[in-house]
């Protein structure tokens, strides 16, 4: 996995509506990021085309729109992913755990952009 900045969308499984797309930056297992909403911070670890780590995610600016929902109800959220990659893109699988109370699946698939 090249270190470097990367495109992050997100897409929630089982039934629930829900995604996002942001930004991140990885390097030497460190994990950073965020997007217009959420900010999330993290490690992980890489194989021979896999990768696997763990990251959490808060809420950092409320939605313009009262309609919205955020899936996560404006509380930390603590995710575990594993996944491949090759080349400048990569995907993962996780679920994400909502203050104890509530698990949802996603997946991710991620674009390299730059370095850094």
């Amino acid at each position: 996995m090249k270190n470097g900045l990367y495109s992050i969308h997100l897409h929630m499984l089982d039934g629930v509506k829900g995604r996002d797309s942001s930004v991140l930056v990885l390097r030497d297992g460190v994990l950073l990021g965020g997007g217009p909403h959420y900010w999330s911070r993290g490690s992980y670890t890489v194989g021979n085309g896999t990768w696997k780590g763990e990251l959490v995610t808060n809420q950092h600016s409320p939605f313009a729109d009262p309609l919205i929902r955020p899936l996560f109800g404006g509380q930390e959220a603590t995710s575990g992913f594993s996944g491949t990659f090759s080349g400048e893109e990569a995907e993962a699988f996780g679920t994400v755990l909502v203050t104890g109370r509530r698990s949802l699946g996603f997946r991710a698939t991620l674009k390299w952009l730059a370095e850094i």
